[in-house]
């Protein structure tokens, strides 16, 4: 099957688009699954439409009218993408996957309570003529899980059982997957990636650059070990895992009060030299306390791309004696790891395959737009024996942070 995975990370920063065929071998109940990239890219949002989404994110208030049209006009913008890849790979979806646009991730004392995802999958059925598989994280959460990272999910299957590697995706907000004998995962949020260092540029630049292109602002500045030693206080880092956090957590006012309580206002490579350094401890931190015996982290994301924070990654784990590989040295492009994620868990849920987050809660994830003309759903399977992953055959190209 052929399945259209759509998605924008916390940074809003494009709609990254990847076309996947999906095919099964073996046991016809628990097969082997292949997804084979087809077709990918990152397409811009319109200017002014992802300054509404990052407005709203931020704690715009927003009345339901200008809620309405804000979730109408993502998922317009969803459709557009989608309707464009069709047209040029040339291959017609069985299923998009939505994950939609992040602009809240509800937790309160520990516990996720609510997330949302805006972008009306409506208009991406109409536009695509296939069934949407939407609202992914919902279900989880209602069973007593967090909803995120669901990263962990598409690594279970990736890797096996393992006890010396975990995976780490680092988009606004930095996800880490500690993998287990049994072939579990635990996965959970460990801080900020990007996100802090986005808005940063953004914020002190006025808007013109919106992140650390080639990590240059980060190599250029020095560290400030006081406002470093404020930013580590906060009080997610020291939660225990599994725990899901969000930009409404890690805000601007986050980094204000670290530069008041050391008494400085930095100047932008050193606030962005301190941010990156942030995001590099607070990974080989949460690493330390959940997997001692991890050896390896293979890295993903938009953050990759940016060599002041893989160099401070790579020292940072170097000190427990844990290496860093990217996963493009796997075959995975770093940028479409999460589309190919989604990919899978559209295939587990066009199948009723219940996906877990947390041991002993599975569900089933998502709800399904129909196509315009109806959708039959496919004889059920009683789960996946292994994920096999094929390269692009006609990559795209992406961009940004998420």
């Amino acid at each position: 099957m052929i399945i259209l995975s759509l998605q924008s990370g916390t940074s809003a920063d494009g709609i990254d688009v990847a076309v996947v065929e999906a095919t099964t071998s073996g046991d016809p109940a628990t097969p082997e699954l292949t997804l084979a990239s087809r077709w990918t890219r990152t397409l811009d949002w319109e200017p002014a439409l992802r300054a509404r989404i990052l407005a709203y994110a931020d704690g715009e208030s927003l009345d339901a009218g200008a809620h309405t049209a804000l979730t109408t006009a993502i998922g317009q913008g969803f459709a557009d993408a989608a309707a464009s890849a069709i047209a040029e790979c040339g291959l017609a979806p069985d299923l998009v996957v939505s994950h939609g646009q992040t602009v809240f991730h509800w937790v309160e004392d520990g516990r996720a309570r609510g997330t949302l995802q805006l972008g009306e999958p409506a208009w991406i059925a109409e536009a695509t003529g296939a069934p949407v598989l939407a609202n992914l994280r919902a279900a989880d959460i209602a069973a007593g899980g967090q909803g995120a990272p669901l990263m962990g999910l598409f690594d279970a299957a990736f890797f096996g059982p393992a006890v010396d590697v975990a995976s780490l995706n680092l988009g606004g907000i930095a996800n880490l997957q500690v993998l287990g004998a049994d072939g579990s995962a635990l996965a959970f949020d460990t801080g900020p990636a990007n996100v802090l260092i986005d808005a940063s540029v953004a914020e002190h630049t006025g808007g013109v650059l919106g992140f650390d292109r080639d990590g240059e602002l980060a190599a250029s500045g020095t560290v400030n070990d006081a406002v470093l030693a404020a930013l580590l206080a906060h009080p997610y880092l020291e939660q225990a895992a599994p725990k899901s956090t969000g930009r409404e957590t890690f805000t601007l006012e986050v980094v204000r009060n670290a530069e008041a309580s050391a008494g400085v206002r930095l100047e932008l490579p050193a606030l962005i030299a301190t941010l990156t350094r942030y995001t590099a401890i607070t990974v080989a931190d949460a690493l330390r306390r959940t997997g001692p015996e991890v050896r390896t982290v293979v890295a993903s994301g938009g953050g990759v791309l940016n060599p002041s924070l893989v160099r401070e990654l790579a020292a940072a784990l170097a000190r427990d004696s844990v290496s860093l590989r990217t996963s493009d040295e796997l075959g995975i492009d770093p940028e479409f790891k999460e589309s190919l994620l989604f990919a899978f868990l559209g295939f587990c849920s066009w199948h009723r395959i219940p996906v877990s987050l947390v041991r002993g809660i599975a569900r089933i994830a998502g709800a399904i737009s129909p196509a315009p003309h109806g959708f039959t759903l496919p004889a059920p399977l009683d789960g996946i024996s292994r994920l096999r992953l094929v390269a692009a055959t006609n990559p795209g190209g992406g961009h940004g942070d998420d």
